[in-house]
């Protein structure tokens, strides 16, 4: 009965933890997914903690904060918005220089990926990195943290920044068949918030989430549009996770033909 229930869009919201420390938040144990994971790590200024993971590449990224990050032979400094890439087994120290909050997606690691780092630059001209997608009124920024031209076994993450009041991710799409999703909101501090939609069929919408920061809502099937209340943007960081290697493409999205113009 629970297993049927995970199953409901209903049930696709997670609320991560606010508190000090790193959390689960999607998993396969808890959630309709079967290959992506999101974890938030919060940590206060001076605090330190020792990422690493014996099966999962993680991509992270600062929602807030600054910490310095060392892996190896590198150290470097992260503000908000950058981001890094780490392969299953290696191991990265994070400490935070001010109070910073994480979000990190996982996925099975399958040996291709070296670590990196990326900063956050939204000066970048429109390319393989900085892009607008969709079209007015409801075209979008991405920003690539983990493009999909950049060496990793199953996944792909970004930001993305609707305009005010408007909808991101039109027309819906699925790509159930090659990817999960999961959406993790930040800049959206309640009382203010969002509304994301999920369906498993074309033209039949069956739950809305509302959705301020920290919250997360998975897509292990089916379509997801967003949309913003007037005077704020919706603003995640998106994590898919490739069903196989071969799958780990983002030009694989099926739209909803209800609602295309």
């Amino acid at each position: 009965m629970l297993k049927k229930d995970l199953l409901s869009p209903l049930y696709w919201k997670y609320e991560s933890l606010e508190a000090t420390g790193f959390h689960g938040v999607v998993s396969p144990d808890n959630s309709a997914c079967k290959v992506v994971w999101i974890f938030r790590l919060n940590l206060n200024a001076g605090q330190s903690y020792l990422l690493i993971h014996k099966s999962l590449e993680m991509s992270a990224v600062l929602v807030n904060g600054t910490v310095n990050v060392k892996h190896q032979t590198v150290t470097a400094a992260l503000n908000r918005l950058d981001s890094f890439y780490l392969p299953a087994s290696e191991m990265v120290t994070v400490t935070a220089v001010e109070k910073a909050f994480l979000f990190i997606g996982g996925a099975p690691y399958e040996g291709i990926g070296d670590f990196f780092i990326r900063k956050g630059d939204l000066s970048l001209p429109m390319g393989d990195i900085h892009q607008i997608h969709g079209e007015k009124p409801y075209e979008r920024e991405v920003f690539m943290t983990l493009d999909p031209h950049t060496p990793a076994s199953r996944l792909i993450t970004g930001l993305t920044w609707s305009h005010q009041g408007a909808w991101t991710s039109w027309p819906p799409h699925q790509h159930e068949k090659h990817l999960e999703e999961v959406y993790c909101y930040f800049d959206l501090p309640k009382p203010k918030f969002g509304l994301h939609l999920s369906y498993r069929h074309a033209g039949q919408p069956e739950a809305v989430h509302i959705v301020s920061t920290g919250d997360c809502v998975i897509a292990p099937r089916g379509y997801h549009p967003t949309v913003a209340i007037p005077g704020m943007k919706n603003t995640y960081f998106w994590v898919l996770a490739a069903h196989s290697i071969e799958s780990r493409r983002y030009d694989l999205a099926v739209k909803d033909e209800y609602y295309m113009e």
